[in-house]
C-alpha cells in the first residue's frame, strides 16, 4: 500500500465527508493506493455514524472509536498501530490541513529519502495574541531544547516512514514531539515542507491555552527521558553526589570550627542547617536515583485505551 492517512479527530462530523471525498480524490488522481484510518477520540456528536457511513461507501476507509476522550496522541498512536502503507500522513479532521499536500510530502519520504517530514503553516489564518505568538515561543523553546531544525512542532500535517510510527510510542500529550520521539529512537533524516494553513470551515478550536503551559512540560518531559530514560542514575546520583558533598564539607568545616574554638556557636548559624538539608536533600536524589533505575519505563499498560468499535479493521 502507498500511503496511509491517518486523522485523529474530535467532534467533526460535518467537517469529515469533505474531507475525505478530498483525500479520494487526491490520492486517485496520483495513481495511489491508499486507506484512510478516523480515529474518533470519544466524540459526543455523530462523529461516528458519520465514519460508519462512510466506511460503507467506501472500503478504504476505516475507523476506530474510543469509548472516551483520551488526547490526540492516544489517537494517533492506535491510527500508528493500524497502518499498513509504507508512508503514513497525518492531519487534522478540521479541512485546516489540505490533502493537496499529500503528493508531495510522499516523494520527499519516497524520494528525498527522508525519515520524517513536517509540515510548516508559514501563513496562518489563527490569532496573533492567542496562538501565533505564544506558538512562535513554543517552537522556539523546542528547537532549543531539542536541536531539531522545524518551524512548527505542533503542525498536524506530517509525513512519516513505515519503519518511524512502528517504532515510536506516542502518548500523554506528545503528540506535539514526534519528531522528537523520532529522532531519539535513530531517525536523524527529518524534513520540513512549507504548507497551506486554511482558515477554519466548520466547528470550533479544541484547544485552550493550557496546551501551551502543558507543551512546555511535556518538552521538559520528553527531553529528561530522551536523554536519562536508560541511566537516570546519571542524572540523579550526579546532582545528589554534588549536594551531599556539598552539604558534607560544609558540615565538617563547621564541626572541626567548633571544636577548635569553644565560643563558636554552631546552631545559631544558618549555614550549619542549610549543610544538613543540603546532605539529606543529596541523600533523597542518590535514592531517587536507585529508584528510578528499578521500575521500568516501559509499563505494560501506560498506553492501553478502551476502543468502543473499529470498522474496516
Amino acid at each position: 500500500m502507498d500511503v496511509s492517512i491517518v486523522v485523529p479527530l474530535l467532534n467533526e462530523d460535518e467537517s469529515l465527508p469533505e474531507l475525505c471525498e478530498w483525500i479520494t480524490r487526491v490520492v486517485n488522481e496520483n495513481d495511489l493506493s491508499y486507506e484512510i484510518i478516523l480515529v474518533d477520540d470519544g466524540s459526543t456528536d455523530n462523529s461516528w455514524e458519520v465514519i460508519e457511513e462512510l466506511a460503507a461507501k467506501n472500503a478504504n476507509i476505516k475507523g476506530i472509536k474510543f469509548q472516551r476522550n483520551y488526547g490526540k496522541s492516544a489517537a494517533l498512536n492506535e491510527g500508528f498501530r493500524a497502518v499498513k502503507g509504507d508512508v503514513v500522513i497525518t492531519m487534522d479532521a478540521d479541512l485546516q490541513d489540505s490533502p493537496d499536500e499529500i503528493p508531495a510530502l510522499r516523494k520527499m519520504i519516497v524520494e528525498d529519502d527522508y525519515d520524517l517530514v513536517s509540515g510548516w503553516k508559514k501563513v496562518r489564518y489563527d490569532n496573533t495574541f492567542t496562538k501565533n505568538l505564544p506558538s512562535k515561543l513554543f517552537n522556539a523553546a523546542a528547537r532549543k531544547t531539542s536541536r531539531i531544525k522545524l518551524h512548527d512542532f505542533n503542525c498536524g500535517l506530517k509525513a512519516y516512514r513505515k519503519k518511524v510510527v512502528k517504532s515510536v510510542e506516542v502518548y500523554g500529550e506528545m503528540h506535539r514531539y514526534v519528531p522528537v520521539l523520532a529522532k531519539w529512537a535513530g531517525f536523524k533524516k527529518i524534513g520540513e515542507k512549507v504548507v497551506e494553513h486554511r482558515p477554519r470551515k466548520y466547528g470550533v478550536s479544541k484547544f485552550g491555552w493550557d496546551r501551551f503551559i502543558n507543551g512546555f512540560l511535556d518538552l521538559l518531559s520528553i527531553s529528561f527521558v530522551g536523554r536519562f530514560a536508560k541511566k537516570p542514575m546519571h542524572f540523579f546520583g550526579l546532582y545528589g553526589t554534588l549536594c551531599f558533598f556539598i552539604g558534607f564539607v560544609s558540615s565538617i568545616y563547621l564541626i572541626v570550627a567548633k571544636f577548635s574554638s569553644p565560643d563558636f556557636a554552631l546552631t545559631n548559624r544558618p549555614a550549619f542547617y542549610i549543610a544538613l538539608a543540603a546532605m539529606i536533600i543529596g541523600m533523597q536524589l542518590f535514592l531517587a536515583g536507585f529508584v528510578s533505575e528499578l521500575i521500568s519505563r516501559s509499563s505494560p499498560e501506560r498506553n492501553t485505551y478502551f476502543i468502543d468499535k473499529k470498522v474496516g479493521l
